[in-house]
């Protein structure tokens, strides 16, 4: 909806109030608490908890052909990233500059 800035602006009497329009929008803070979180059902840890008997299953790629480890930041880039290589290895755009 595009809209109009050079129209004349309502007058105060056209508005609604704040309190109309706080009638008409749902209250979030208040009423119940949603105690079951559907992102996280197992609950959640805090900072600090002992999390030495949990296993994470995490899938490590190997490097493809098509990127490269810069030498700078230690990040991997794809090959139209890369800059220039030295001595010392690849360097990508971001840290050449």
């Amino acid at each position: 909806m595009a809209t109009d800035y050079d129209a004349p602006r309502k007058s105060e009497d056209e508005s609604e109030s704040i309190e109309a329009l706080k009638e008409r929008v749902p209250d979030k803070l208040s009423g119940s608490i949603d105690v079951e979180d559907s992102d996280n059902p197992g609950g959640f840890d805090l900072p600090g908890a002992d999390l030495s008997d949990v296993e994470l299953d995490v899938v490590v790629l190997p490097p493809q052909e098509d990127e490269f480890t810069c030498v700078s930041c230690f990040l991997v880039k794809h090959r139209s990233q890369l800059d220039h290589e030295d001595a010392a290895g690849p360097i990508c755009k971001e840290c050449a500059a």
